[in-house]
């Protein structure tokens, strides 16, 4: 009888330790497959110390990861519940101004479908979604109508499911597109009105969904939107002159300076709001959102290495050292002279505390060429009113970067490490996201292992957390995109998500990228110290049972 007890305890001890035996082996395996699949491609100047340090990171414990979108690029929805037409609707219907002829009009029908988009969002893990607000869509006329309470009951639906999701909503007010209304009745950011416009429309923003929304942005990417506005036309106004385009009305030299300057006005005026009447009850955060270029000297010469800093004066600091200094940058002042517009003191008022942080969208970089003291060839770029720099420069006839089918995109990990470091440098080590990094294909069909985003998506998220070992204050990183879109003048002709979505049936399928993202945001969740430590303990007890 006590024999038979024996043997039956020890079977049971053999079964139990048997099991944990193939609990354990399961872990190592599926740790295994994740890590492959995961794999990171090294440059070959990245030593084994790096290496080993790349395996270690965590990210802080409130880390945001998530993924970016656009009002225009995916609501769709263009005239419901009260929404009239906004630059983009417009400019869409006139015919050449999109690569494929298409429009926003129904996109990808986010507005529709943002319940099962958010299914998919929480499925990758993230716990941050950026999106931006429809101006036309909560104020139609502006100013100078009614708030559309449609627009109003929408977004508050939407944050409202955004929060159920466990997901924390990133909001921007601005993406590209404002009220047709306003460019009609007085120019848009040509005018100085607009800064009353813009102010009453963050007013109505902050109010009805400010208690929710933590983290704002007034604009996305001001500095696009004003050179290809306003220099090129080939965005909306489509307003420029010889020789940067060929449109029926515009200054290329003098207009992007006006609308910039309103723009950087209108932020001022929306964070002052913001922290005079809202901030200190909502406790929410304001910024705003860049689009980002790494400009590498194309030498080492002195006259390539100041052109690479006054290619980033005449881009990236033209809008943010207003902003942070209240000044344009020394660059800009010693080119345009008079050309440039000036302050007043109660801007300058204005300006102290204008940011909680910065908003870096970083996707490529470039070789910045002097064209001040060198000879540069007719008609590729080096102007006055870009610094007398040519930023886009080849080196051996090559871009810097691995080129890729998108033509402004070019792969180079390096640059988002650089960038990150540059604007920390700047401005004093100021809180930064990184509010969009993707790699965008060509449409040739449903193209679902995505090995090339993949490939780009880990190298540039090493880059990141180089930066963030470096003392970079990186809080956060938003995947463009979730789901493949309208990309502005490409239309639908380039592919940046990481679901490929049928535009024909709006069936979202995912690629690769989607499993690997997951993968990486469970694998890299930080843990705190404590925590670390009690999962030490866990796993060392698993050993001792």
């Amino acid at each position: 009888m006590k024999k038979s007890i024996v043997y039956e305890i020890m079977e049971t001890k053999s079964s139990m330790y048997l099991s944990q035996f193939r609990l354990w082996l399961c872990f190592i395996i599926t740790t295994l497959v994740s890590l492959s699949s995961s794999t990171r491609w090294y440059d070959d100047h990245i030593s084994l110390k790096e290496i080993h340090a790349e395996e270690t990171f965590h990210f802080p414990k409130n880390f945001l990861f998530g993924t970016a979108s656009s009002a225009y690029q995916y609501e769709g929805a263009y005239l419901t519940d009260g929404k009239t037409l906004s630059n983009w609707d417009v400019f869409t219907n006139i015919s050449g101004k999109i690569a494929d002829g298409s429009h926003g009009k129904v996109a990808v029908d986010h507005y529709h479908r943002y319940p099962g988009d958010l299914d998919l969002m929480e499925d990758l893990g993230v716990n941050s979604y950026r999106l931006s607000l429809s101006w036309a869509r909560i104020l139609p006329k502006g100013r100078f109508g009614d708030v559309n309470m449609g627009g109003i009951d929408h977004y508050n639906r939407m944050i409202n499911d955004i929060l159920k999701t466990g997901i924390e909503p990133f909001v921007t007010l601005t993406h590209y597109d404002i009220p047709q209304e306003l460019e009609y009745r007085y120019g848009s950011w040509l005018n100085p009105q607009i800064r009353e416009d813009f102010e009453h429309y963050a007013n109505i923003c902050f109010r009805h969904f400010g208690d929710r929304v933590k983290f704002w942005s007034t604009f996305n990417e001001p500095n696009v939107q004003v050179i290809l506005g306003y220099r090129t036309g080939t965005y909306p106004p489509s307003r420029c002159s010889k020789p940067f385009g060929n449109c029926s009305c515009g200054d290329s030299y003098i207009e992007p300076l006006v609308a910039a300057h309103n723009i950087i006005l209108s932020h001022l005026a929306a964070v002052n709001l913001y922290r005079t009447k809202f901030q200190e009850q909502q406790r929410g955060q304001i910024g705003i959102v860049m689009n980002t270029i790494w400009f590498e000297p194309i030498s080492d010469s002195l006259a390539d290495r100041l052109a690479a800093d006054r290619a980033q004066a005449f881009y990236l600091t033209w809008f943010l050292d207003p902003v942070v200094f209240g000044r344009y940058p020394r660059e800009m002042r010693e080119i345009l002279g008079d050309d440039l517009p000036e302050f007043t003191k109660d801007d300058l008022k204005s300006s102290k505390n204008a940011l909680d942080f910065i908003g870096i969208n970083q996707y490529t970089s470039r070789y910045a060429k002097d064209c001040l003291h060198s000879v540069c060839e007719p008609g590729k770029g080096g102007s006055r009113a870009e610094g007398f720099v040519y930023a886009n420069a080849l080196k051996d006839g090559l871009r810097l970067g691995e080129p890729t089918g998108v033509n402004w995109l070019s792969v180079y990990p390096q640059g988002m490490e650089e960038m990150l470091m540059y604007a920390t440098e700047r401005y004093k080590n100021i809180t930064l996201y990184v509010t969009e990094n993707g790699f965008g294909e060509n449409n040739t069909g449903v193209l679902l292992n995505d090995y090339q985003r993949v490939k780009f998506m880990s190298n540039y998220l090493d880059a990141l957390k180089r930066a963030m070992r470096k003392g970079a204050d990186v809080r956060g990183y938003f995947a463009w995109s979730l789901l493949d879109n309208f990309e502005w003048i490409s239309g639908y002709t380039i592919r940046f998500g990481m679901y490929h979505v049928d535009f024909s049936t709006q069936e979202r399928t995912p690629r690769l990228s989607a499993s690997w993202y997951k993968n990486f945001i469970f694998q890299h969740r930080a843990l705190s110290k404590d925590d670390w430590c009690l999962k030490q303990k866990e796993d060392t007890n698993f050993f001792l049972i």
